[in-house]
């Protein structure tokens, strides 16, 4: 008799774990998914080309409000709990309703999860969303390339599409996002990339994709989401933390896990914090991984144009998981408005569609800013109108995507932006050059 199981997920590790770990064991059948965090994802399935042979029908995708119901109906034996960002309250508040309708709880880890790779691979995670991993891959990406070295970046899964189609993604050019129907949010991760010259590979099935990756590539450089650790397995891990949130280290599901795992962790954003945060996030890191290398970082932010921003009336639109799952009531684009001499902030709440209010009901600790959440044309559209109904002179637009090229605005809009900076000793530079020194296949100087 087979073993039935749930897995509770968000479009991602969920999708991962199953192909890894589940498709092809004879003694487990997954009767369902079910989805959080992520609008408007159940009542779909994990379609069969996917889940293999022994899934005819595919899978379906439920919601996770239902889980006592999904138990019950199908006779579960176990819930596998795979996504990130979530508090460990919120993780054993999980467990405590799989375990009340008879089931077993797990998480699985990553000696079971990572796939191994043929080409060294450096990973960028973090211990909340909003640490700072992309600008920092974006930074590593460049440095391994003016050495000499072919780098593929691999991004954490954000398959909220069709699936079928998105297997195996590649995207070497603004038009390969475009011919994907990427959403908002897959924008604000690629284009940047795309922008400094590398290439990205995501999708779902990762074995294949990090097949094809290391076909054309020296080294991988893992992009993380969230605050998840990594689906394959790191030769150099670092591990982001943010000097703006003391006392966030060991509060949340995988964080502190990636934490404690870290042969890196980077302090990130001391020239924003005070002396006493950067101090408090050091000490941290080092009673939770003593045995990491600790190095400061700097996340400058910058306006295009400032001088259209002086004296305005400003909208802020930000990244959009910073603020949702990452906690943070606003971003960077709030910090270059302020200091760039706005006149006032508007609050997107006046001029939000109904969709974007429920956004703001759904994480009430947003500030006076817009988080840039487009899943799919619906929000897309909310977000437009909210923003063109707004009485502002000017958009600030802190988030990675061309928000003006994305949606037609009836306002001007001013990018601010913020990239990874070096800030004090032992570098990150030089961690890595000494990474590079000791793998042979990889170079550590220019070509």
């Amino acid at each position: 008799m087979s073993t039935r199981i749930v897995i509770l997920g968000a479009a991602g590790r969920d999708f991962h774990n199953f192909n890894v770990v589940y498709r092809d064991d004879r003694g487990v059948r997954v009767v369902a998914f079910t989805q959080a965090q992520i609008p408007r994802l159940s009542d779909r399935r994990y379609p069969a080309s996917l889940a293999g042979p022994r899934y005819p029908d595919g899978i379906p995708i439920e919601d996770e409000a239902d889980l006592e119901a999904i138990c019950r109906r199908e006779r579960v034996d176990g819930v596998v709990f795979a996504y990130s960002d979530v508090s460990h309250a919120a993780v054993m508040h999980l467990a405590s309703r799989a375990l009340a309708a008879g089931a077993d709880f797990a998480l699985l880890g990553p000696d079971r999860t990572m796939l191994p790779a043929r080409v060294p691979v450096i990973a960028i995670s973090a211990i909340r969303t909003g640490c700072g991993k992309s600008q920092t891959a974006r930074w590593l990406g460049r440095r391994l390339r003016e050495r000499g070295n072919r780098v593929a970046v691999l991004r954490h899964p954000m398959p909220y599409g069709d699936l079928d189609r998105q297997r195996v993604q590649r995207f070497a050019r603004p038009a390969d996002l475009d011919a994907a129907r990427c959403t908002a949010e897959e924008r604000e991760e690629y284009e940047p990339h795309l922008a400094a010259g590398h290439v990205v590979f995501a999708g779902v099935d990762y074995a294949a994709i990090v097949g094809q990756a290391e076909q054309e590539a020296d080294l991988i450089v893992w992009d993380g989401g969230n605050n998840d650790f990594p689906f394959v397995k790191p030769d150099l891990h670092i591990v982001m933390t943010d000097a703006l949130r003391p006392g966030q280290a060991d509060g949340y599901h995988p964080g502190e896990a990636v934490l404690r795992m870290a042969d890196v962790v980077v302090v990130n954003k001391v020239d924003a914090a005070p002396a006493g945060n950067v101090q408090a996030v050091i000490d941290e890191a080092r009673a939770l991984n003593p045995r990491a290398v600790i190095v400061k970082a700097a996340s400058p932010v910058r306006l295009d144009d400032p001088g259209a921003v002086r004296g305005r009336r400003v909208l802020v639109v930000e990244d959009g998981p910073t603020l949702t799952h990452g906690g943070m009531s606003y971003g960077a684009g709030y910090v270059a408005a302020t200091s760039g001499g706005a006149a006032a902030i508007v609050d997107p709440r006046d001029s939000a569609t109904p969709g974007v209010r429920d956004i703001f009901a759904r994480y009430p600790h947003i500030g006076r800013v817009l988080p840039a959440v487009g899943y799919d044309a619906e929000q897309l559209r909310g977000l437009r109108e909210t923003i063109d109904r707004a009485a502002a002179d000017v958009v600030v637009a802190a988030t990675p995507l061309d928000l003006a090229a994305l949606l037609t605005l009836e306002k001007p809009v001013v990018r601010a932006r913020y990239e990874f900076a070096e800030a004090g000793d032992p570098t990150l530079g030089s961690v890595v050059d000494a990474f590079l020194a000791r793998h042979a296949a990889v170079r550590s100087g220019p070509r």
